[in-house]
C-alpha cells in the first residue's frame, strides 16, 4: 500500500517537538523552547512561512542560505517533478550524466577563469574535496585557513574550522592544518613564506559575523598565493548563487581563484548538492591517469533530481533578475539598519553586501543601560541578541538569529526574493525592538533575566 505522507503529517503533526525530543537532538528542542521558537509552520512560499493559524512570517534565515529562490518556487519544484516520472537512468555508475554536463556548461561560465567542475553532496563534502586537490596538485600538505572561519563541520572541513566552539570535544583533527587571522595580508605572506602550503581556503565574506575584507585583500591574497605556490581557494558556500548581490562574492573585487566551492542555494534548497569549480590544470593533476578516473567520487554526487534542480535555480536567478534584486533592496535594507546608529545605543555597526547584513551591537554609555548589559555579558556573552530576535518574532513574526556563537551580530541571509515591502517590514521591526531594548526596566529586559537565569543556571549544571 503507497504511504500517504499527507496524512501522516496532518496525523501527527502535533508530536513534532516530542517525537524530536525523544529520538533526535532534545538539546535543541530545549534551546527552541527557551527563545520561543517552538512554532508549528505548515507551509513555506517564497520568503514567507504559515503557521497552523495561517500567520505569515518572514524568513531572514532562508534555511542559512540554502532557500535563495525562496521556499518551495514553482520552476525548482516541477523540474523536479518531471525528473521523478521521466524515469531517466539515474546515477548508472559506469555511465555519465547528462544533466551534471548540462549543469557545468551553464555553472562555470558565471566562475570566471575556471573550466573544470566537481560535483558533491553537500557543502563540507565540497570542502573535503578541495583539501583533497590541493595537496594532490601541489604535492604539498599545508592548508590555511582564517580565525573564526567556517567551511563545515565534517572532520577534514572542522580541521579548517577557526572557531574552537565547534572543535572542543571531537580529540585531535587532521594535522598540517593552520590558522591565520582573517584580512591579514602580513600573516598570509609569513605563511606561505615557508613553502609548503598546498592551499590557502577562505570565505570572501566570512559567515560567522559577516566580516567584510578590505578592499585589496583577497586580490593581493590571490597573487600571494601564485607567488608561493599555493593555491587560491574561496569558499562561496553561503556568500555565492547572488547571495552578495553579484553571483559570487569575490566578483565585488575582480578576483580570480583557483577553486570556488558552492553549495547551499544551488539546488533552490530542495537537494543536498555541492560544487568544486577549478581550473583545468589543477583538475588534470588529479585525474591524470585512466585508472585513477574514479580517484574521488561519491555515490549520490551527480544525482539527476539534484542537477535538474540546480539548472532551475541558475533559470530563475536569471528569469526574476534575482541578482540585482539582492543588490538593491539588500542595500535599501542595510540604510535603514545603519540609521539606528546614533539613535540608540546599543547598535555600533551595520554592515554586508547584498542580502548578506549584520546588525552587531555593544556595550552602551549610559550607567542604567550599562548594568543591565554586564548582567547578560555576565551569563552568557552575545545574550543581548536574543532580546532583539525572540521579540522580532514574537511581536512581528520576523526570523533571525545570531550570527555565531559568543558574539553580539545579528545576521540576515534572507531569500533573494525579497520586496520593498519585505524591506518595510523589516525597518519596522527592527525599529521598534531595538527602540524597546533601550527601556530599562521594561518588558524586553525581564525577558533579559529570564534568559540569564536560564544560561547561568545551564553552565552551572555543565560544570
Amino acid at each position: 500500500m503507497p504511504i500517504d505522507i499527507n496524512a501522516l503529517v496532518a496525523e501527527r503533526s502535533a508530536e513534532k517537538y516530542d517525537l524530536y525530543d525523544r529520538h533526535l537532538n532534545s538539546q535543541m528542542v530545549k534551546v527552541l523552547r527557551t527563545i520561543g521558537f517552538d512554532r508549528h509552520y505548515v507551509r513555506g512560499a517564497g520568503a514567507y512561512l504559515y503557521d497552523r493559524e495561517q500567520n505569515r512570517y518572514l524568513d531572514l534565515l532562508s534555511g542559512f542560505g540554502a532557500f535563495a529562490v525562496g521556499r518551495n518556487h514553482p520552476t525548482v519544484i516541477g523540474a523536479l517533478q518531471q525528473v521523478l516520472t521521466a524515469e531517466l537512468p539515474n546515477l548508472v555508475q559506469m555511465d555519465v550524466s547528462l544533466l551534471s554536463g548540462l549543469l557545468a556548461d551553464r555553472l562555470l561560465p558565471k566562475l570566471h577563469g575556471l573550466d573544470k567542475m566537481f560535483f558533491c553532496n553537500s557543502g563540507a563534502e565540497a570542502v573535503e574535496a578541495a583539501m583533497k586537490f590541493c595537496r594532490a596538485a601541489t604535492g604539498r600538505d599545508r592548508l590555511l585557513f582564517c580565525d573564526h572561519a567556517f567551511h563545515g563541520l565534517t572532520y577534514g572541513a572542522l580541521s579548517l574550522n577557526g572557531d574552537d566552539h565547534f572543535r572542543d570535544g571531537f580529540g585531535s583533527l587532521l594535522p598540517q592544518c593552520s590558522s591565520i587571522p582573517f584580512n591579514d595580508l602580513m600573516a598570509l605572506d609569513r605563511a606561505l613564506a615557508a613553502g609548503d602550503v598546498a592551499g590557502f581556503i577562505v570565505e570572501p565574506i566570512q559567515g560567522k559575523g559577516v566580516n567584510i575584507p578590505d578592499d585589496d585583500y583577497l586580490k593581493e591574497a590571490a597573487r600571494l598565493c601564485k607567488r608561493h605556490g599555493a593555491l587560491f581557494v574561496v569558499d562561496e558556500i553561503q556568500t555565492g548563487i547572488g547571495r552578495t548581490g553579484r553571483f559570487l562574492a569575490i566578483d565585488h573585487w575582480e578576483v580570480e581563484p583557483d577553486m570556488v566551492l558552492l553549495a547551499k542555494a544551488l539546488s533552490g534548497g530542495f537537494v543536498p548538492v555541492g560544487a568544486v569549480g577549478m581550473k583545468k590544470q589543477i583538475f588534470n593533476k588529479i585525474f591524470d591517469r585512466m585508472d585513477r578516473a574514479v580517484v574521488h567520487g561519491s555515490t549520490f554526487a551527480k544525482t539527476d533530481i539534484a542537477m535538474a534542480a540546480g539548472l532551475a535555480t541558475l533559470q530563475v536567478l536569471e528569469d526574476e533578475n534575482l541578482v540585482e534584486n539582492a543588490a538593491v533592496v539588500g542595500e535599501g535594507i542595510k540604510s535603514d539598519l545603519a540609521a539606528l546608529i546614533g539613535r540608540h545605543e546599543f547598535v555600533k555597526a551595520v554592515r554586508g553586501k547584498g542580502l548578506m547584513i549584520a546588525i552587531e551591537f555593544g556595550a552602551p554609555k549610559s550607567l542604567s543601560l550599562k548594568a543591565a548589559w554586564a548582567l547578560l555579558e555576565q551569563a552568557n556573552k552575545g545574550l543581548f541578541c536574543q532580546l532583539i530576535t525572540i521579540p522580532l518574532l514574537k511581536q512581528h513574526r520576523i526570523m533571525s538569529q545570531v550570527a555565531g556563537y559568543g558574539m553580539n551580530v545579528i545576521k540576515l541571509i534572507p531569500p533573494l526574493t525579497l520586496t520593498q515591502d519585505d524591506r518595510a517590514w523589516i525597518r519596522r521591526g527592527f525599529e521598534q525592538v531595538v527602540a524597546d531594548s533601550h527601556r530599562v526596566p521594561g518588558a524586553i529586559w525581564d525577558l533579559g533575566r529570564t534568559l540569564a537565569a536560564h544560561s547561568l543556571k545551564a553552565r552551572s549544571s555543565a560544570a
